[in-house]
Parts: C-alpha cells; sequence; structure tokens
C-alpha cells in the first residue's frame, strides 16, 4: 500500500478556498435576503381596497353620563354618612380612607374625589382600550360596591 503525502501548503490553500467559498454563500444569500425585504417594503397596498377603520365609541353616551352622576351621587352620600357616623362615635373601616376622613370634611372631600378619579380613571382606560364589555360591568360593579357602602353606613348611623 502507497501512502499519499498531501503537502501542508496544499492544506492550507485548500481549507481556506472552502472557507472563502461558504463565506460568498453566506454573503450572496444574506444579500438576495436584504433585496426581497426591500422589495417586499416598497409594495403598497390599494388604498381602497382597505376596510374603513372602525370607530371608536365616545365615551360620553347618555349610559356613561348617567352611571358617572349616579356614582358622584353616591360618593357624596358616602361621604355625607361617614361623617354622621364619625360625629356619631363610629370609626371608619376602610384603612385607606382613614387618614382622610379623620381629617374632616376637606379630608373626606379629598379622598372621596381621589376614590372618584380612581373609578372612573379605570372605566375610561377600559374604554380606551375597546373593552368596551369590561367598562360597562366595571362601571356597574362600582356603582353597586358605593351603593353598598352607603347602605352599610345608613344602618350604622340609625
Amino acid at each position: 500500500m502507497g501512502h499519499v503525502f498531501v503537502s501542508s501548503s496544499h492544506l492550507f490553500s485548500l481549507y481556506f478556498t472552502t472557507k472563502f467559498l461558504e463565506n460568498k454563500m453566506k454573503y450572496f444569500l444574506l444579500i438576495v435576503l436584504l433585496s426581497v425585504a426591500m422589495q417586499a417594503q416598497s409594495f403598497t397596498a390599494n388604498s381602497s381596497a382597505l376596510p374603513d377603520a372602525p370607530s371608536q365609541r365616545p365615551f360620553w353616551t347618555v349610559e356613561n353620563r348617567v352611571n358617572v352622576s349616579v356614582l358622584a351621587g353616591l360618593i357624596a352620600a358616602d361621604g355625607i354618612t361617614t361623617q354622621r357616623g364619625l360625629n356619631q362615635g363610629l370609626r371608619e373601616v376602610n384603612p385607606v380612607m382613614r387618614p382622610f376622613v379623620t381629617r374632616g370634611a376637606a379630608g373626606e372631600a379629598a379622598g372621596s374625589a381621589l376614590g372618584f378619579g380612581a373609578g372612573v380613571g379605570v372605566v375610561y382606560l377600559l374604554h380606551r382600550t375597546h373593552h368596551y364589555k369590561a367598562e360597562r360591568i366595571t362601571m356597574r360593579v362600582i356603582i353597586a360596591g358605593e351603593g353598598a357602602f352607603v347602605t352599610n353606613n345608613i344602618i350604622a348611623i340609625q
């Protein structure tokens, strides 16, 4: 059996030729891919083929006006009944509102305004994110909860 002797310079040139061809192929495929991507971006859609975007519903519908008005009335009633209960010796059960309501009518007004703003703000955020059903449900849950608080206050001060 004969042994074939391959010189190191031949192996060296064979290795770099193969690597060079592989790199050329990579560059070629990269250029083709980028060219296709650029061509895809240059296509424009016919503007008449696109449907009209759905119009966003207005936030201040009659339903929301009534709901916000009812909520404002319930928050006012909650503030009044809470202050009346505090004057009779009862104490605020809600630990978040306690620092506000113990400061008198001004603190109660500030706390109520913050609560009202937070409630309407959450409902508006749901509206802006197109969660209309969640918006309605959330507003009704807030109104029901505030109504329960007012009812509890009225029962406690009698």
